[in-house]
């Protein structure tokens, strides 16, 4: 099965193309760009790399949120515009089921953290399954990020990944100093390829979207300034 697979719910995008779990290729793009500028090139570049032509792809997977309002809107509009003309199924992934992703097989309780903005943080807490892939012991959540940190156990080892984590890890060591971990760099961005290996699962399990209707997971609502009537990010990303 060839998947094409989009990530543009961060600063960051990424876009690859699998075939079963196998990366045939992939483009990550940290530019600070828009991704209405960056995505449709590159998209256009790996396909044309790897020889396929988008009526040879099988499947079409797409972050769905948490994340960027904007950048998520513009890789869900992408992923509808393919689907429309070809007629491929799409399949969602969760951006912080991705970002676990690159911490297998990581002993430790998992905990992505995406920058929210206002002191806030979108995470979950995630352990390794007994499939090898990152589960989620409750819900995604936006909250702020010290309440979050405290009301954590203090009794297990947790390593911490993504924006996040990054712009809070000081707070992180400061309230849990001896069973926090900060995975590396080259971990903290969301990669496409998690996207389309997690997307083959969901596809596999018949758990395929409709793409006209299917909307991103914001977890918050958008900011309306008053006057204007204009939606805005909160969380100020391409």
């Amino acid at each position: 099965m060839l998947t094409l697979a989009i990530d543009t719910s961060t600063k960051t995008a990424s876009i690859a193309l699998l075939e079963d779990d196998v990366v045939l290729s992939e483009v990550f793009i940290n530019l600070n760009l828009h991704h209405s500028v960056t995505l449709l090139p590159a998209m256009e570049n790996l396909t044309r790399v790897a020889g396929i032509t988008p009526d040879r792809i099988d499947l079409l997977a797409c972050t769905t949120g948490p994340g960027s309002f904007t950048g998520l809107r513009i890789g869900i509009s992408t992923v509808k515009g393919l689907a429309l003309a070809t007629g491929r199924p799409v399949v969602g992934v969760s951006t912080l089921d991705a970002l676990a992703l690159n911490l297998v097989p990581s002993s430790m309780t998992i905990c992505p953290m995406l920058d929210a903005g206002k002191k806030q943080v979108w995470t979950a807490i995630y352990r390794i399954g007994r499939k090898g892939i990152p589960e989620k012991t409750g819900k995604e959540l936006v909250t702020d990020v010290e309440k979050f940190l405290r009301d954590l156990d203090r009794e297990e080892e947790i390593i911490f990944v993504g924006d996040g984590a990054i712009k809070y890890s000081s707070l992180i060591g400061e309230i849990l100093p001896e069973r926090s971990f900060l995975a590396t760099g080259h971990h903290q961005f969301i990669r496409a390829a998690a996207v389309g290996i997690l997307g083959r699962r969901k596809f596999n399990d018949g758990d395929i979207l409709d793409f006209i209707t299917f909307t991103p997971l914001y977890l918050r609502p958008s900011v309306v300034y008053s006057g204007s009537g204009s939606t805005c990010d909160s969380d100020i990303r391409p």
